[in-house]
């Protein structure tokens, strides 16, 4: 069984790990720093971020990315573009979950906004840099949840009917839709750079601070969840593993994939539809005004 003993040598490599201050992004960009690679963490607040890059061993930077504001998704870009010549690994980890209906800078609702179109425009305006380092990737991730996840281009804003479970999951189906829609357009046009995806099983992280932690951590939580930094071994299965190929999808063992370590795991028919993959991409395309390389 894969584990983070696993993981290859990866000096002279460069990480951008987005959401990297805590949780899963933040034991993903410790455990590729340990590995030797230059980890550049893409983060909302820098002070954060400082804190996090001064528990992980080898060389770090910071840049300040709020995927909500699509301002700071390009300046965020251009700066990481400006500084490293090549990106070896990109993983898109930063997520957005919230109670209630809110909306990103640019009037997207905000899971949807921030989950899947910040983490598309990003990809894209970083993806040049990517295509000239042989063997490089790009990790999404995604969630257990997009099992349930429904996606209906014609009501992207759901401001008539909000409800917070359908949109995180709407978002984490829009996730492997683009990882899966990314990795068929990279192999049409002979690219090397792979796109895969994972996601973290029931690792228990800050970004369900809205929830009910009492009722879920100390009840139903002990028995489904696991640590962040086991979380991440999924995510780094996917970033890391010589024999991890294109359209892979990772995620824990375990029952219900909720917990253990990393094996290939199946997304859902909706998640496999590749013709809602190339709409949900031009609509993407559209919102955001990011066309890939």
């Amino acid at each position: 069984m894969w584990s983070v003993t696993d993981m290859p040598d990866l000096t002279g490599r460069v990480a951008v790990v987005t959401g990297a201050s805590a949780g899963i992004g933040f034991a993903t960009a410790k455990a590729l720093g340990e590995r030797g690679a230059q980890v550049v963490l893409a983060v909302r607040d820098p002070a954060r971020g400082a804190e996090a890059a001064a528990r992980i061993a080898g060389s770090t930077a910071i840049v300040r990315l709020d995927l909500a504001a699509l301002e700071s998704v390009r300046a965020a870009a251009a700066e990481i573009t400006d500084r490293h010549p090549r990106i070896d690994l990109l993983v898109n980890n930063a997520a957005a979950w919230s109670a209630r209906r809110a909306e990103t800078r640019d009037g997207f609702e905000l899971q949807l906004g921030v989950n899947h179109l910040g983490h598309f425009a990003f990809t894209g305006l970083v993806l040049g840099r990517m295509l000239s380092a042989p063997g490089s990737r790009v990790v999404t991730v995604s969630s257990v949840s997009h099992r349930g996840g429904r996606l209906d281009l014609a009501d992207l804003p759901m401001r008539a009917d909000y409800r917070h479970g359908a949109a995180y999951a709407r978002s984490k189906l829009a996730n492997l839709l683009f990882a899966f829609e990314l990795h068929r357009r990279l192999r049409a046009a002979g690219a090397s750079t792979a796109s895969l995806a994972a996601h973290p099983g029931g690792a228990w992280t800050g970004l369900f601070r809205g929830a009910n932690p009492r009722l879920l951590v100390n009840t139903v939580g002990r028995l489904v969840t696991q640590s962040a930094a086991r979380g991440a071994w999924a995510i780094l299965r996917a970033a890391t593993d010589p024999t991890a190929k294109g359209g892979e999808y990772y995620g824990p063992r375990g029952i219900g994939e909720l917990k253990g370590s990393p094996k290939l795991v199946r997304a859902t028919a909706a998640a496999q539809d590749e013709t809602a993959a190339r709409q949900l991409w031009v609509e993407s395309e559209r919102l955001t005004g990011v066309t890939f390389p």
